[in-house]
């Protein structure tokens, strides 16, 4: 797995702050990560989904990934990850090989979501390119599984084919899925030859029971602490029950106001006094009149 071998524990996958002219906020992204790293975050992905990766232009994204980076001088042993997939193969592979030259430790590729009826042979095709081309020998690329948002996503054996083919490269999967049985049948199939981060937290705990590496998650921009207690306590061999019940609830009170941005934006405006960020169109800011109701629900289910 080349250098990758410190990817592990908790990920939060970051919001990215905006200015009033919807351009990103790279001081407050600065902040934001600062306060990450003190929450117990052993690592962060930039533009993912809940950065809201594919509403930004190429040149947003690498302003993103070049503030991002400049940070990381002043946040010793935080690891950092970035979202790099389009639709477009040359935009993929632009990105993913701007991010490898800045140093990053890893990528998170979306398989291209657009044609939704592609199969394995295509979409193999279609990761080889980006391997080829912009993945450096020890490089470390995650597969994004996130089908109920894009409409694609691997099977076992593509991720066998891959894995196979470019055992240095690509490293593992991004499980988005959500599915208990896909959570465990990753397990079953690659155990610890394949690094899977959870990215429902709801199922970190089962996760972690089948091998997972750690958790990539927007929660984590909010309550990092419960998720690094779970971590923590799974590796003294300890299945923390309780500190699991809190993330899931929590998670279940998200569930019931999608899409997640807006309102992970609002809460940590509300909760650790960040500014008020909106959110790219087309998502649409969440509804202050609904805060005050959703925040007691929140902190009904982890406090």
């Amino acid at each position: 797995m080349g250098n990758s071998n410190h990817l592990k524990g908790v990920f939060a996958a970051v919001v990215t702050p905006l200015n009033p002219d919807l351009s990103p906020d790279l001081d407050g992204l600065i902040t934001l990560l600062q306060f990450l790293a003190k929450r117990g975050c052993h690592g962060i992905l930039l533009m993912g989904t809940t950065g809201e990766g594919p509403s930004f232009s190429i040149s947003e994204r690498l302003s993103v990934y070049q503030a991002a980076i400049y940070a990381r001088q002043n946040l010793p042993g935080l690891s950092f990850l970035a979202g790099t997939g389009t639709p477009s193969l040359e935009d993929t592979v632009f990105l993913t090989r701007a991010v490898f030259d800045l140093g990053y430790d890893g990528v998170v590729v979306l398989p291209p979501y657009y044609f939704r009826k592609v199969t394995d042979e295509g979409l193999f095709s279609w990761f080889s390119q980006v391997l080829k081309k912009s993945v450096p020998l020890d490089g470390a690329v995650l597969g994004y599984h996130i089908p109920p948002v894009t409409g694609v996503g691997f099977s076992l054996d593509l991720i066998s084919k891959l894995k196979d083919s470019y055992p240095n490269q690509f490293i593992g999967i991004k499980d988005s899925s959500g599915d208990p049985e896909w959570a465990q049948s990753l397990g079953a199939r690659f155990g610890k030859d394949l690094m899977v981060f959870n990215g429902n937290d709801r199922l970190f705990s089962l996760a972690l029971k089948s091998k997972a590496y750690g958790c990539i998650t927007a929660m984590a921009n909010l309550i990092s602490p419960l998720h690094r207690i779970v971590w923590d306590n799974f590796q003294a061999g300890i299945i923390d029950e309780i500190t699991q019940e809190k993330l899931s609830g929590a998670r279940e009170v998200f569930d019931r106001y999608p899409p997640m941005p807006p309102l992970i934006k609002l809460m940590l405006s509300r909760m650790h006094s960040f500014p008020t960020w909106s959110v790219k169109p087309p998502l649409l800011d969440f509804n202050p009149v609904l805060l005050d109701s959703v925040l007691s629900e929140f902190l009904a289910e982890v406090e």
